[in-house]
């Protein structure tokens, strides 16, 4: 009899897959049990259970001997977590326990690594990175519209740029430990990949759709907030940031304009302290007038102070 047998256990359908295809490409014919099915998204049939690997009776000893070979392989490396453990770990980081833990092994599968799968099943993380730049994208957007209602558009958009752009994602990603779990092509692994910024911050988008695909909004939502926001907050940067992507001048001169007034002129008045450590008093005239006085640490913050007081006046 020519039974198959099992030459290859996994828990991930990437490393399955890539076993798989390479017993193909050496002439054996492969099954794997149960069968994974790879979408946009993929999903584990098998619940975190076993993905077996089996090739006929007669040909399960050279089988063995083939894929004991290629332990270096992307899939099979020593210095890559075993999937098991390190998901668990990285679970714990980001605080939330999948129940479809191939959604994470899906958010962190760089394309590299896709490109080297010979069966064409392994999916990368590029759908879910648009998908999770999305979800974060909104729900900066609502955090910024509860606590800064009285911004403009143009102030909170600076603002969530800042917050979502690509050097703090990535520090994001460095934080939560990442790069030590990313799944890469040889190529990329030898280029230092791993600590690579546009990654690691196209990792943390992805696990952040990961996470919304796993449990919805309100659970993608808490860790955006809980890993984004806060820091943003307890920082002091809440409201300074605000403030100082609020142009108040601008605003003073669209008021006044609207009032049917002249345009603002700023004046710096005073100048005190040493070269090193200056204040500086601007006021702002309106139609000759002085309208509102303010000082700062330089020309530029005392001038926006001094708007913000003119436009309390002409509210």
């Amino acid at each position: 009899m020519n039974e198959p047998v099992v030459v290859f256990r996994t828990q991930s359908g990437v490393e399955a897959s890539i076993v798989r295809g390479l017993l193909e490409a050496h002439g054996f014919e492969a099954m794997v049990s149960p069968d994974s099915i790879w979408t946009i998204v993929p999903s584990s049939p098998t619940a975190g259970g076993d993905i077996a690997v089996a090739v006929p009776a007669a040909a399960a000893d050279a089988a063995r001997r083939l894929v004991e070979s290629r332990r270096d392989l992307p899939a099979s490396r020593g210095d890559e977590p075993s999937h098991g453990e390190g998901f668990a770990v990285l679970e714990s980081r980001i605080g939330h326990r999948f129940v479809d833990r191939t959604l994470l092994e899906h958010a962190l599968t760089h394309r590299s690594r896709a490109h080297e799968d010979v069966t064409g099943g392994v999916a990368d993380n590029e759908s879910l990175e648009f998908l999770g730049d999305a979800v974060v994208g909104l729900v900066i957007a609502e955090a910024l519209y509860r606590e800064y209602p009285d911004l403009d558009e143009g102030a909170k958009s600076k603002i969530r740029a800042s917050l979502v752009s690509a050097g703090r994602l990535a520090r994001l990603g460095e934080t939560l430990g990442l790069g030590e779990h990313l799944l890469l092509g040889r190529g990329e692994e030898k280029t230092g990949g791993r600590r690579k910024t546009a990654l690691l911050a196209d990792a943390c988008e992805a696990i952040v759709a990961a996470i919304y695909l796993d449990a919805g909004l309100p659970a993608a939502g808490e860790f955006v907030r809980r890993e984004l926001w806060e820091p943003f907050e307890a920082s002091g940067g809440g409201a300074a940031a605000a403030a100082g992507a609020f142009d108040y001048k601008s605003a003073l001169q669209e008021r006044l304009q609207a009032k049917g007034l002249g345009l603002p002129e700023y004046r710096v008045a005073a100048e005190r302290g040493p070269e090193h450590d200056k204040v500086f008093e601007v006021e702002v005239r309106v139609n000759g007038d002085v309208a509102a006085t303010a000082t700062g640490r330089s020309k530029k913050d005392a001038e926006q102070q001094a708007a913000q007081r003119a436009l309390q006046a002409y509210a």
